[in-house]
């Protein structure tokens, strides 16, 4: 049973990780696609990829301790098994079953054979009821089985190659039986799935949900701050590409993302009609309360409004990596203003996210404060409204 728990711990580590990446991806992805935040999409999304990290460490995992793997084989080893349904003269040769009594049948149960042809059966079966889920109708069962078996073919490759030369000679065996059982397995899958999937709700409602909630007025709060936050990222990510590879001085990053700021927030939208590159990817646009495009005061009052909580926590961080000695006479300053600064971010953090929360519920019925203090308004497209 170990065989089988290492490659699943291994691939719930790398899901956390990769999970933790494509966060913001999938939200931005499951806005633009169904138009609101999907919790069914969600899961289905994020059990494929750990179902496709947990079938590949499977067949990949444990890895051999070193790359000379020839070294523990002899020369005239065979890696390959052309022979299609060995599996079942290997079920049966050393079982102890008499066809004439019934009840031995239950001995092939005990052969390891058994239990490797159900396993390679098993590991793509959930992979057709996700293609099901994908493809919907039963029409594409071809498709289902051709995408299975190139599955399958993937993985026997990778194992006959040594992972594609990583290892001197392979350390398991390319076997037709697998690619025949793996696709089966898949088609099997794909053919019951509408058992398994009528306990969810289909893509069909997910999107007919979206469509409706677009036709909607309000902008989702979450869209809304995940506009904010993907052109935050912008703004970052322009640094450690461009002055971020020449310095590491905190003052330089603080004073590039001020400027970041202004870009970002206020001169683009500015000249866009109130389209900042998140808004645009988000499918959105700030207005003023009349459904024109904002004034500059408003977008300055919104620039600096998101600008002062960033700023704040910047100070807070260089005040807390500033070294001072102990025998000078603003050490007892230096620790109070440090403490203050410390409670007063902590606490503004907490209000905003509350406040955050608060709207969220709201469900678009109230605006952010950065938004409320412009008398901005997020709108729609007209092309998707």
């Amino acid at each position: 049973m170990s065989v089988y728990i290492l490659p699943i711990k291994v691939a719930f580590i790398m899901f956390g990780v990769l999970g933790f990446l494509l966060v913001i991806p999938w939200m931005v992805y499951s806005y633009r696609k169904y138009g609101y935040f999907s919790l069914w999409a969600s899961i289905v999304a994020y059990s494929f990829i750990f179902y496709m990290l947990s079938a590949l460490f499977l067949v990949l995992l444990p890895l051999p301790s070193t790359r000379n793997t020839c070294a523990f084989q002899s020369p005239n080893t065979v890696y390959y098994s052309l022979k299609p349904f060995t599996f079942i003269h290997d079920i049966f040769k050393s079982s102890s079953i008499i066809w004439s009594q019934p009840r031995t049948y239950v001995q092939i149960f005990n052969q390891s054979a058994f239990w490797q042809a159900a396993f390679n059966f098993l590991l793509l079966l959930p992979f057709g009821v996700y293609l099901r889920y994908f493809f919907q109708e039963k029409r594409f069962w071809k498709r289902a089985l051709a995408l299975g078996f190139s599955l399958s073919l993937f993985y026997e490759v990778t194992q006959l190659t040594g992972i594609y030369g990583i290892y001197k000679c392979p350390y398991r065996l390319f076997d037709v039986d697998d690619l025949m059982l793996n696709s089966t397995g898949a088609l099997f899958g794909f053919l019951i799935a509408p058992v398994i999937l009528a306990l969810f709700p289909s893509r069909e409602k997910i999107l007919a949900k979206g469509e409706k909630i677009q036709k909607s007025y309000p902008v989702s709060p979450l869209s809304q701050l995940l506009a904010v936050l993907i052109d935050y990222i912008f703004i970052k990510l322009t640094f450690s590409f461009t002055v971020g590879l020449l310095t590491s001085s905190g003052f330089a990053e603080m004073m590039y993302i001020t400027e970041g700021f202004m870009v970002v927030y206020f001169v683009i939208p500015l000249l866009w009609g109130g389209k900042t590159i998140g808004t645009s990817i988000m499918r959105f646009k700030l207005s003023n309360l009349k459904g024109d495009a904002p004034s500059w005061q408003a977008l300055l009052k919104r620039t600096v409004s998101l600008y002062l909580p960033w700023l704040a926590s910047k100070l807070d961080s260089l005040l807390s990596h500033m070294k001072l000695a102990i025998e000078s006479h603003l050490y007892f300053t230096y620790v109070w203003v440090t403490v203050a600064m410390l409670a007063f971010v902590s606490i503004m953090w907490l209000t905003l996210s509350i406040h955050a929360v608060f709207v969220m519920l709201k469900k678009g019925k109230r605006t952010f404060y950065f938004d409320h203090v412009a008398d901005i308004v997020p709108r729609k497209n007209e092309a998707n409204s």
